[in-house]
């Protein structure tokens, strides 16, 4: 940031404020905090007859990989309608969300994903503008080494080891 979003000040700082704990952007002209905080990533891992969705990117970053349909969240929506949306425009497919799968934190990127588990309604799925592919996996057929995002994965093999123990759960991760 270079200027100041409030006044357009060029006077930036970084220092503690009164109060708070963690250095911050400060504005030297009218004294406005600007905080930066984590984005979240809504998304859902949508299960039709024991397979997964899963959709290849058709945009950076990481096209041409495979990943769980998510996406940052709008202002205004909803996790729930958020991660319903990114898998409409990921996959054309409607899902009735069942429950929170993941939270996955990115330090690095500031990202926080939350992952949902949902029934793929009717079977039903297509391309959206977002994938070059949409397919439904086994877990025996997912191409693991080809899988967008660590998140994904980890979303990926949690579902497929609380499938084996018949019990699901929320699972923490983070990198």
């Amino acid at each position: 940031m270079n200027y100041c979003s409030n006044c357009a000040s060029p006077d930036l700082r970084t220092e503690v404020p009164a109060g708070d704990t963690r250095p911050r952007l400060v504005c030297g002209n009218c004294n406005e905090i600007h905080y930066r905080n984590p984005k979240i990533v809504a998304g859902c891992l949508p299960i039709w007859e024991g397979k997964v969705l899963l959709c290849r990117r058709a945009i950076e970053p990481r096209a041409g990989l495979w990943n769980v349909p998510a996406g940052f969240l709008e202002l205004g929506e909803t996790v729930e309608e958020g991660a319903m949306r990114e898998v409409w425009e990921e996959a054309e497919a409607r899902v009735h969300i069942h429950a929170l799968q993941t939270v996955f934190t990115f330090t690095k990127y500031w990202h926080v994903y939350l992952q949902f588990v949902g029934e793929l309604v009717g079977g039903k799925f297509g391309v959206g503008e977002e994938s070059t592919e949409s397919r439904l996996f086994s877990e025996e057929e997912i191409p693991w080494d080809e899988i967008a995002f660590e998140s994904s994965r980890f979303a990926l093999e949690r579902y497929f080891e609380d499938r084996k123990n018949g019990v699901f759960k929320l699972h923490f991760g983070s990198h």
